[in-house]
């Protein structure tokens, strides 16, 4: 009864510390963002619709901030806690390290499960809609989902897309055709348009390269014999890092079938899905700062130290990301590296601190 009644205690003070950790850092996020983003304001798209743009798009950042966040709030939980010395009595009173870095992991599972609801669940859809809906305040109705277009091959096809609205038409699409590695045609379409189960290309321009001449035709409307559907494109010109666990993993799959690389939604695949490991990881490096080598020093240092962990950890991450393209390595290694080695030290330490 005592030992729950503790873990409860435990785990009290380091969620509440990782709720004021996030709460400061999503502030002080909004707060510059929105600064930073005054600077876009036109049409219809003036400053208080700059703010409910930053406020649909909370759940991403929070889901961003949230490693370090627990980083931080567990440093600050503990380490109020050392400072009180209660963590001194609870040792002296028999209970072991163990122990208490299982009082702090309770509040981390509900943090995590939260977090993974969040990553397929809600920001994802957020930040769709924030992002049509920000480009409708600044275009007007039927304005683009995204402006940065994009690249796909598809068997011996190689698409350009210029851009995606929000009723799934796709604006300024080309279509190259190759064959024995020769271009043999070019399809240029103003839009193509969903309707129902097939594609159909509104306003489209043909050129074959037939030997030493060309072939010219034009059609006002043609269909389009492809097997992406409007959520892959979706996904295709989306911001990657914002997707879902399920839609990165049919993205990869996707990839792979057409016989590309699925290097990057793989990494923010494994990124999402390794979430409860890199959070583990992070707190043992916390509860080391509070009972290893920096036990005695003040608690501001060890906050420093620890912000400095989580960019290094962020950093290393981010490093390893373009290696594993560069050298083959499997993608959930860029995200275990730098977990592992987390987990590592904080064993480490904490094991020096007896």
């Amino acid at each position: 009864m005592v030992t729950d009644r503790l873990d409860r205690y435990i785990a009290r003070n380091v969620l509440g510390a990782i709720i004021v950790v996030q709460v400061v850092l999503l502030g002080l996020d909004l707060v510059i963002s929105y600064i930073n983003d005054l600077d876009d304001v036109e049409g219809g798209y003036g400053a208080l619709e700059v703010l409910l743009f930053l406020l649909m798009r909370l759940p991403w950042r929070f889901y961003q901030y949230a490693p370090v966040g627990v980083l931080i709030g567990a440093l600050i939980g503990l380490g109020s806690m050392a400072s009180s010395n209660e963590l001194t009595v609870m040792r002296a009173a028999g209970r072991s390290l163990a122990r208490i870095l299982w009082g702090v992991m309770k509040p981390i599972i509900l943090v995590v499960i939260i977090l993974l609801l969040i990553a397929e669940f809600v920001s994802p859809r957020t930040e769709q809609y924030a992002s049509a809906w920000r480009l409708e305040q600044m275009q007007g109705e039927g304005a683009l989902l995204t402006q940065s277009g994009g690249w796909q091959r598809e068997g011996g096809s190689i698409y350009r897309f210029g851009a995606i609205r929000a009723d799934d038409t796709v604006l300024d699409l080309t279509r190259y055709v190759f064959e024995d590695k020769r271009l043999r045609e070019a399809v240029q379409a103003a839009r193509a348009v969903w309707e129902g189960e097939r594609w159909m290309l509104e306003d489209v321009r043909i050129t074959r390269f037939v030997d030493d001449r060309t072939e010219a035709e034009a059609h006002e409307r043609l269909e389009w014999q492809t097997t992406l559907t409007p959520d892959q494109l979706n996904r295709l010109l989306r911001d990657i890092n914002s997707q879902a666990p399920s839609e990165l993993w049919a993205y990869s799959r996707y990839l792979l079938t057409q016989g590309q690389q699925a290097t990057q939604p793989l990494l923010y695949f494994w990124q999402k899905m390794l979430l409860p490991l890199t959070m583990a990881s992070l707190v043992l490096v916390a509860a080391s700062f509070v009972f290893g080598p920096l036990r005695t020093v003040a608690a501001g240092t060890r906050v420093f130290y620890g912000v400095i962990v989580g960019l290094t950890f962020k950093y290393l991450q981010d490093l390893l990301a373009p290696a594993s393209t560069v050298f083959g390595f499997s993608p959930a290694w860029a995200v275990l590296a730098p977990t592992l080695l987390c987990a590592a030290l904080g064993l480490y330490l904490l094991r020096r601190s007896g």
